[in-house]
């Protein structure tokens, strides 16, 4: 059994002892899980965004986009599920969510941001922070389908992401790790006084959380 006193873990460490703990019949999803020392209700000390993990997350994402023109060809030749405008947003209004990124080009706001109080509360809402308003839409629907996260605090200050799947080789989930880590930690806010981490671990679908050293 592993005792306090061995806490927290080095990366390596962390992910060879989650693996040992699997004992399931289905592939687990890793996740990393921060409390930060922020303070959320500063807008300043928000800590959101995207990254591209070396080896992806095991899962193919849904991605839908709206745009028009070439703006649309470019998307559907990426890879993207649905693309479209008014008939994409008719859709949506009738209920219709199955997709787990969108994707849209600003001058198609006017369509999407009646839908927000749909698209809002599911964290689906194209947002230029997370890369996801944009007239880039071949390259980031390309990085969505190869792995992109999002992410984003929640009012405690806590912040969860996908790193892959418990069936990735250890290596591979060390690089996603430490790559999610590196990133989390670029985007300390400026006016955040105090320790920035104040605790990491590293958990799966039925397994408990390890602390890490981060």
């Amino acid at each position: 059994m592993l005792q306090e006193k061995e806490l927290p873990l080095a990366v390596p460490e962390a992910v060879s002892l989650l693996k040992a703990w699997d004992t399931t019949k289905f592939d687990q999803t890793v996740e990393l899980s921060f409390r930060l020392g922020i303070d959320p209700r500063q807008a300043d000390q928000m800590v959101r965004g995207s990254v591209v993990l070396p080896n992806g997350i095991g899962k193919s994402l849904r991605v839908v986009v709206f745009a028009k023109g070439d703006k649309a060809t470019e998307a559907q030749e990426a890879g993207a599920d649905e693309v479209g405008a008014e008939e994409l947003q008719q859709k949506i209004k009738d209920g219709w969510l199955d997709f787990d990124v969108c994707i849209a080009t600003p001058d198609m706001m006017a369509l999407v941001s009646p839908l927000g109080r749909t698209l809002g509360p599911r964290g689906l809402m194209p947002n230029p922070r997370a890369g996801t308003l944009t007239m880039e839409v071949a390259k980031v629907v390309g990085e969505y389908k190869s792995g992109k996260v999002e992410f984003r605090n929640n009012k405690e200050g806590v912040l969860h992401g996908i790193v892959g799947k418990m069936s990735f080789d250890e290596q591979k989930l060390v690089e996603n790790v430490e790559a999610f880590i590196k990133h989390i930690q670029s985007l300390k806010p400026n006016s955040l006084k105090g320790h920035y981490f104040r605790s990491v671990y590293l958990t799966a679908t039925m397994a408990p959380g390890i602390q890490i050293s981060a």
